[in-house]
C-alpha cells in the first residue's frame, strides 16, 4: 500500500475522537434520563415497535449529496422522532433509535462495505443526538394536548437532535478532511438542514395531530408518504438530470473557448472532476510530431494540475487500441485482467474514454475514484464521460492547429529558431523577472560573407549556410538559452547569465564553435562571425534598445581581433551622449531619480555582516541604466559631484539611522572623488549631516581611489583627510594596488582601511603573481595596524585563503551583488539568522553560494 493511501487511513481512523466522546455522551446522559424518568408503561411496547420500524423506514428516503470524499445525508429521521417523544419516554426514545441505527449501520456495512469507523460514529451520533434531545424534552414543561405549547416543545427537542448530529459531523469533517472541509459541509449544508427540520417537524406535528384525531388516519399517512416517496425519487431524478445537462452545456461552452491545450486541460479537468464526482479526472495525449506526451490530473484537494494519474496501465492500453470506452467497476462486467488488476490497484473504480479526431484516437479522458464509500460509477457516468470526450477531442485538434498557426508567428521558416518577435517578447519577459546575482545577456552574431556566397553559388548556397549556423548555435548554447534568427544575416543567444565576464566568454566560446567549415559540393568555406554582446540592465532596459547597441557592438566586433565585442557606452557617440546626459543628470538629482544600491561587507572569519558599501544607480529614462563611470564623470566635470555625493551620503545615513533603530546597526561605506578632497566645505558638511541622522561618526567610512591620494601632489588633499579623521569618521583607500609606489604611502596618509583591489582577490586562486601581491598587502596593512577589505570574492577558495592571510572583512558576488534596499532587507532575512554572543545578538550569514 502507498504512503499515500496508508495517510488516508489512519486519518479516516482519527473520526474516533468524535465517536468516542459521543458514545459516552450517549450512556451518562440516557442513564441519567432513566433515572429521572419512570414513567414507562407496559403499553409502550407495541408503540415502540412500530415506531422502530418507521425510523428504520426512514432512512430510505434520504437526501444525500457529496462534499469532497465523504457523502452527507439529510434523513427524514425528525418525523418519526416527534411521534416516539409524544407517546413515548425519553429513555424509551433513546433506545428505539439506537436500535434502529444499528439496524440501518449493519444493513449498509453487509451491503455496501461501509467502514466500521463511519458504521460506529453514526450509531453513536444517532443516541447522543437523541440523548441529550430527551433532556431537554424533561427539562421543559410536561406536554398537555396537541396545542401550540406542544408544538413549540417537540421543535426544541427535535431541533436540538439535528443541531447535535449537525455539530457532530462538522467535527468529524475537521478531524478527518481538515477546517476547510468542515467550513464546505457548514456552508453547503446549514440552509438545507434549517428548511428540512422545519419542514420535517411540521409534517411530524400534522401526522400527531391526524393520528390524535383517529388512528386509522395511519392508513391515509401511509398511502400519502408511499405516494411522496415515488414523487421525490422522481423528482430527485429530473434534478439530478437538470443538473447534469445544465453542467454539460457550461463544460462544452469551456471546452470552445479552451484555447491552448494547457488552457483546455485546466478547465476541462477541473470541471469534469466535479461533474463525475471523481477524486481524478485525468487527460492523456500521447507524444504527436513535435508535440510532447501530456499528461495531466486535477484531483480533489489540489487547486492545480498534477503530472500524475492513477489510472490502470492496461485499462488505458486497451481503451487506446480498440477505440472504445473501458469502465472497470464492480457493477460491470469485464475481464478479468481488469479486475485483478483493479484490486492490487487499490483503485475503486475507473472509466477511460479514448478522444478522437475523425476515426484516429489521440489520447483518453479518464476518472478515477467515485466520491463517498458507497457509489459507483454507473452507466449514465459512462454515457455522460463520453458526450464529454466527443467534444474534448475536437478542442484539442483545434488547439492544435491554433498552436501551429503561433508558432509559425513566433519562428523563422528557414531555421526554425525564434523569429524577431518572439525574441523582443522573450526580452520584454526577461527583464521584467531578473533574479538577484544575474544579468540577461544578449549575444548577436553577424554571419560573414553571406553575401558572397549568395552572389556565387546562390541562394541555395546561402540558405544552407544559415540552417548549418542555426544548427551549430541550437547544438552548442546552454540548455536554457534561446536561439533566435533576427534579419538576413543575424542570429542572437539570449540567456540569463552569472555576469557580464561570463557572457562575454560564452560569446567567446559559441564563436568557436560556430567556425568549423562546411562543405559546399566540391567547395568548403570556413564560417565566420562577429559577436556583439550586450547585458541587462548594464546596457538597456529594454528589448529594443538592447537589439540596437548589440548590432553596434557587433559591427564594431568586425575590425577587433577576437571577432567579440562587449558594448561600451565609448562605442557611442561619446561627446553627444555626455551632453545629453548634462542635463539629464541635473534634473534627476532635482527629483531624485538616482538610486543608491547597497553591497554587504562581511567578516570572513565567522561572516558577520558588519556594513554595506553605498553605490549610486541612475536608470535613465531614454539610455537606460547608466554607468556610475559615465554619470560621475559628468558630475565632476558639470561641478554636481558634490550633490551627487551629498545624495548618496544622505541616503546612507538615512538607512544606516534606520537599522539602527531596529537593534541591527551597520556601517555605510561611500566613495569618494578626488575631487571632492579638495573642497574645504566638505568636512563642515559631514559633520552636520551627521548631526542631522544622529548616526556615529565612526559607523561612516569613506572610500578613496588610491590614484585620487597617491597621484600628483599628495598635500592638497592631506587637510581634507586629518578634519575628516578629526570629525572622527574612518578613511578607506580604495582600488589599493593598482597605483604607484602605494606601499610608501601607507605611512603618511591617516585612513583607517586598505581596499585590496578586485583585480588582484579574483586573480589569486590562479595566478602566482596575484597570490604574492595580495599576500604583501594584507601582512603590510597589518603591521601598520590597518583594517584590511577585500573586493572581488567570487569563491570559497579565494575566501579560505584570504582568512589564512589574515583578512578581516571581505566583499563581493560570493555574498551578494548590489541591492537596492528592499531586496537587501530581503537578502538580509533570508540569508542570516540570529546567534546569542556575550555582547549581545548578531546576525551571521547562513550560507554563502
Amino acid at each position: 500500500m502507498t504512503s499515500r493511501q496508508a495517510a488516508k487511513r489512519r486519518s479516516a481512523e482519527n473520526a474516533w475522537l468524535i465517536t468516542g466522546p459521543l458514545a459516552i455522551l450517549a450512556v451518562v446522559v440516557t442513564t441519567g434520563l432513566a433515572m429521572v424518568d419512570d414513567s414507562v408503561s407496559v403499553g409502550d411496547a407495541s408503540i415502540a415497535a412500530l415506531l422502530l420500524a418507521i425510523s428504520v423506514g426512514a432512512e430510505v428516503a434520504i437526501l444525500p449529496f457529496i462534499v469532497r470524499r465523504h457523502g452527507v445525508i439529510v434523513a427524514i429521521n425528525e418525523i418519526p422522532l416527534v411521534l416516539a417523544f409524544f407517546y413515548l419516554s425519553p429513555p424509551i426514545v433513546v433506545l428505539i433509535f439506537f436500535v434502529g441505527a444499528v439496524i440501518n449501520q449493519y444493513h449498509r456495512l453487509l451491503r455496501r462495505r461501509l467502514a466500521p469507523v463511519k458504521l460506529w460514529f453514526n450509531v453513536a451520533k444517532s443516541a447522543a443526538a437523541t440523548a441529550l434531545a430527551g433532556a431537554v424534552l424533561l427539562a421543559l414543561p410536561p406536554i398537555q394536548g396537541v396545542g401550540p405549547g406542544t408544538w413549540g416543545i417537540l421543535f426544541a427537542a427535535v431541533a436540538t437532535y439535528t443541531l447535535v448530529t449537525f455539530i457532530a459531523v462538522i467535527g468529524v469533517f475537521a478531524i478527518v478532511q481538515g477546517l476547510a472541509a468542515a467550513r464546505e459541509v457548514l456552508r453547503t449544508g446549514i440552509r438545507t438542514l434549517v428548511i428540512t427540520v422545519g419542514v420535517n417537524v411540521a409534517v411530524g406535528l400534522i401526522i400527531l395531530i391526524v393520528l390524535r384525531v383517529t388512528p386509522w388516519s395511519a392508513l391515509l399517512v401511509l398511502g400519502l408518504a408511499i405516494v411522496l416517496a415515488v414523487f421525490y425519487r422522481s423528482y430527485a431524478q429530473f434534478l439530478g438530470q437538470h443538473r447534469t445537462l445544465s453542467q454539460l452545456y457550461d463544460l462544452s461552452r469551456a471546452i470552445g473557448n479552451g484555447g491552448q491545450e494547457s488552457g483546455l486541460a485546466d478547465d476541462l479537468l477541473f470541471r469534469v472532476r466535479a461533474l463525475m464526482q471523481a477524486e481524478y479526472a485525468t487527460l492523456w495525449l500521447p507524444a504527436q510530431g513535435r508535440h510532447p506526451e501530456v499528461l495531466l490530473s486535477a484531483r480533489i484537494d489540489d487547486s492545480g494540475l498534477l503530472d500524475i494519474a492513477p489510472t490502470l496501465p492496461l485499462a488505458r492500453s486497451k481503451a487506446q487500441e480498440s477505440g472504445s470506452t473501458v469502465a472497470v467497476t464492480p457493477q460491470f462486467e469485464t475481464d478479468e485482467g481488469l479486475r485483478r488488476a483493479l484490486r492490487e490497484s487499490g483503485v475503486k473504480d475507473v472509466i477511460v474514454t479514448p478522444l478522437r479526431s475523425g476515426q484516429a484516437v489521440i489520447g483518453t479522458l479518464e476518472v478515477v475514484n467515485r466520491l463517498s464509500d458507497t457509489g459507483h460509477f454507473t452507466t449514465g457516468d459512462v454515457r455522460v464521460l463520453e458526450t464529454i470526450a466527443a467534444h474534448a477531442g475536437v478542442a484539442v485538434e483545434n488547439s492544435r492547429l491554433v498552436d501551429r498557426l503561433r508558432y509559425d508567428a513566433y519562428h523563422d521558416g528557414l531555421t526554425a529558431l525564434a523569429n524577431r518577435r518572439r525574441i523582443t517578447e522573450a526580452l520584454e519577459e526577461s527583464v521584467v523577472v531578473r533574479a538577484p546575482g544575474e544579468v540577461v545577456a544578449l549575444l548577436l552574431f553577424d554571419v560573414d560573407r553571406l553575401r558572397d556566397v549568395n552572389e556565387s553559388l546562390g541562394h541555395a548556397a546561402g540558405d544552407k549556410l544559415l540552417a548549418e549556423v542555426a544548427r551549430r548555435l541550437r547544438a552548442t548554447a546552454p540548455p536554457a538559452a534561446l536561439v533566435g534568427r533576427v534579419g538576413g544575416d543575424e542570429f542572437v543567444v539570449t540567456l540569463r547569465s552569472e555576469s557580464i565576464e561570463a557572457a562575454a566568454q560564452l560569446a567567446v566560446d559559441l564563436r568557436e564553435q560556430v567556425r568549423d567549415p562546411i562543405e559546399f559540393g566540391t567547395l568548403t568555406l570556413d564560417v565566420d562571425t562577429a559577436v556583439g554582446v550586450v547585458v541587462h540592465p548594464d546596457h538597456g532596459t529594454d528589448p529594443a534598445t538592447l537589439l540596437q547597441r548589440a548590432d553596434v557592438a557587433a559591427t564594431v566586433a568586425k575590425s577587433v581581433p577576437g571577432g567579440v565585442q562587449l558594448f561600451s557606452a565609448g562605442l557611442e557617440s561619446r561627446s553627444v551622449r555626455r551632453l545629453e546626459l548634462a542635463g539629464d543628470l541635473r534634473r534627476a538629482l532635482d527629483n531624485d531619480e538616482l538610486e543608491v544600491y547597497f553591497q554587504p561587507k562581511v567578516t570572513l572569519s565567522d561572516r558577520r555582516l558588519v556594513g554595506v558599501e553605498c553605490l549610486a544607480r541612475w536608470e535613465h529614462p531614454a539610455h537606460g541604466a547608466v554607468s556610475p563611470e559615465d554619470f560621475v564623470a559628468v558630475a565632476e566635470h558639470t561641478g554636481q559631484l558634490g550633490r551627487l555625493t551629498e545624495a548618496v551620503l544622505k541616503e546612507g545615513l538615512r538607512r544606516c539611522r534606520e537599522w539602527a533603530d531596529a537593534e541591527r546597526p551597520l556601517a555605510v561605506a561611500v566613495n569618494l572623488s578626488p575631487r571632492t578632497l579638495v573642497d574645504p566645505g566638505f568636512p563642515a558638511r559631514v559633520d552636520a549631516l551627521l548631526r542631522e541622522y544622529g548616526v556615529a561618526a565612526e559607523q561612516v567610512t569613506f572610500e578613496i581611489k588610491e590614484d585620487g591620494v597617491t597621484g600628483g601632489p599628495t598635500d592638497r588633499p592631506l587637510p581634507t583627510l586629518r578634519r575628516l579623521r578629526e570629525i572622527g569618521v574612518r578613511l578607506s583607500v580604495d582600488d589599493f594596488g593598482t597605483g604607484y609606489s602605494s606601499l610608501s604611502y601607507l605611512r603618511r596618509l591617516p585612513v583607517h582601511e586598505v581596499k585590496i583591489d578586485r583585480s588582484f582577490v579574483q586573480g589569486m586562486a590562479t595566478d602566482a603573481g596575484d597570490l604574492a601581491i595580495v599576500r604583501a598587502v594584507v601582512a603590510l596593512s597589518l603591521q601598520f595596524g590597518l583594517t584590511v577589505v577585500a573586493e572581488g570574492v567570487e569563491s570559497e577558495l579565494t575566501l579560505d585563503l584570504l582568512k589564512e592571510m589574515g583578512c578581516e572583512i571581505g566583499q563581493g558576488f560570493l555574498f551578494s551583488r548590489p541591492l537596492p534596499y528592499e531586496r537587501l532587507e530581503a537578502w538580509f532575512g533570508a540569508r542570516t539568522e540570529a546567534e546569542p554572543t556575550p555582547l549581545g545578538e548578531v546576525r551571521r550569514l547562513r550560507a554563502v553560494t
